[in-house]
């Protein structure tokens, strides 16, 4: 029997705030023990920390079951720009726990003004993102692709934004440019069942599966030094087909 939704609301308010305060408190202890370890060790031990420990912690709070297809097209020896759907929150935390290699993500500027969190994602190297400034967005995607070149692989959400509706966004092409510029293929990854997990919107967790569905790799060098649009294109396209293909397998 389904619960009236104000009912099932109800009952599910204590969860969804002792999932809240655990999300914080693990990881503020996780955040801060990373800054610690990569203070003395360097980033690399750090973000093993974050696959190991803190991702699976938060998917478990959350009633979160993992499942992953087509790793077979990651090579953990080289780095690419992972390129993904944005659903939810959870959707960073699926793709630690899901592949096999440090992550630096592209992160909106806003977050670098987050205690704890700002000074993390600076302390690993990532990058932060100028969305509004194009002389500033330039300098971030310089700064990805030195990551690149470097052998580090960094993960972008293109749409921007999360989706509220479960919907593509058309991409935006900034950090393609630094694909191009590296030379480092594209790896095309769809989520799936992420927003329905936690919606965008407030904390309310509902337990399901999330997939990870990792596309073939994109090689860059057909496309011109200035076509990063014909990049997030082929992109888009390549997520899409994941999506679809995720959607017809549960028709």
């Amino acid at each position: 029997m389904r619960l009236p939704r104000t009912l099932s609301t109800l009952l599910w308010l204590p969860i969804n705030v002792g999932g809240a305060l655990f999300t914080l408190v693990w990881s503020a202890v996780w955040i801060s023990c990373a800054l610690l370890v990569a203070a003395f060790r360097g980033p690399g031990p750090a973000l093993a920390m974050a696959r190991r420990v803190w991702a699976p912690g938060l998917l478990a709070v959350a009633g979160a079951r993992l499942r992953v297809s087509g790793l077979e097209a990651l090579d953990p020896a080289r780095p690419y720009l992972i390129v993904a759907n944005h659903q939810s929150w959870i959707d960073v935390p699926a793709l630690v726990r899901a592949l096999p290699v440090p992550l630096h993500f592209l992160a909106k500027r806003e977050l670098a003004a987050v205690p704890l969190l700002g000074w993390y994602i600076r302390a690993m190297g990532m990058v932060f993102v100028e969305r509004g400034a194009r002389r500033r967005a330039a300098g971030s995607v310089a700064q990805a692709g030195a990551l690149l070149a470097a052998g580090r692989t960094v993960v972008s959400f293109p749409e921007g934004t999360r989706s509220r509706d479960g919907r593509l966004r058309p991409f935006k092409s900034g950090a393609f440019g630094a694909a191009i510029a590296a030379g480092t293929p594209v790896l095309p990854v769809a989520l799936v069942g992420a927003g329905a997990v936690l919606p965008a919107g407030g904390f309310r967790v509902r337990p399901g599966t999330i997939e990870v569905r990792i596309g073939a790799p994109i090689d860059p060098a057909p496309f011109a030094p200035d076509d990063r649009a014909g990049l997030a294109r082929a992109t888009e396209t390549a997520i899409r087909r994941l999506l679809d293909g995720a959607a017809a397998a549960g028709a």
